[in-house]
């Protein structure tokens, strides 16, 4: 069991990184955009690649910090049932959830945009804007990067469901240990 608990604390540490440091292109999409919008409204000059950039950075975040977003438990969720659940009704909503619904909808993204991805590499796609951006094919990439960390993730909240449904809550990473919020028992998972 311990091996479950090493594994997931693993797939955290992997979307925390991931999360962390793509999180900060926010900083530079805000940067590219101004000068975008300075450049455009003050010297009346505009570069397509710059509107490119600012764009395909945005893209590229919101697809890899994904599986970290899954971690902080920030996607959207229904918590009518689920918010004043015990840890075992979450483990196994949660089990359900990723086995049912999570997996199979990132198995989907995976197969139908490999080929798409494959064919942008092959040719070296570029933006389809003249006077933008080279490089296209890596943007598309993140499609599979969003779906592997976001399976990855899943990975590690069936190990957790597991470990927390054997009553090997212990062997759990802090990080995505069932808690009750508002609850003085059952501090708020630290992120």
């Amino acid at each position: 069991m311990q091996i479950l608990g090493r594994i997931a604390a693993i797939i955290c540490a992997i979307n925390a990184l991931v999360g962390t440091v793509l999180s900060w292109l926010s900083v530079g999409i805000v940067l590219v955009c101004f000068t975008v919008v300075v450049q455009r409204y003050v010297f009346a000059i505009s570069y397509v690649w710059m509107q490119d950039l600012y764009i395909w950075l945005n893209g590229a975040m919101f697809t890899a910090v994904a599986g970290f977003a899954l971690l902080r438990d920030n996607h959207v969720r229904v918590d009518i049932f689920y918010r004043p659940a015990s840890p075992r009704k979450k483990a196994v909503i949660d089990l359900i959830g990723v086995v049912l619904f999570l997996m199979p909808a990132m198995y989907v993204v995976w197969t139908y945009s490999l080929p798409f991805v494959k064919r942008a590499w092959s040719y070296g796609e570029g933006s389809a804007n003249v006077g933008g951006m080279p490089g296209l094919f890596v943007l598309k990439t993140f499609i599979l990067v969003f779906a592997l960390l976001i399976a990855l993730q899943g990975l590690a909240m069936i190990l957790r469901s597991v470990l927390t449904l054997t009553g090997h809550e212990d062997l759990v990473p802090e990080r995505i240990r069932y808690t009750r919020r508002n609850d003085p028992a059952h501090p708020v998972e630290a992120v």
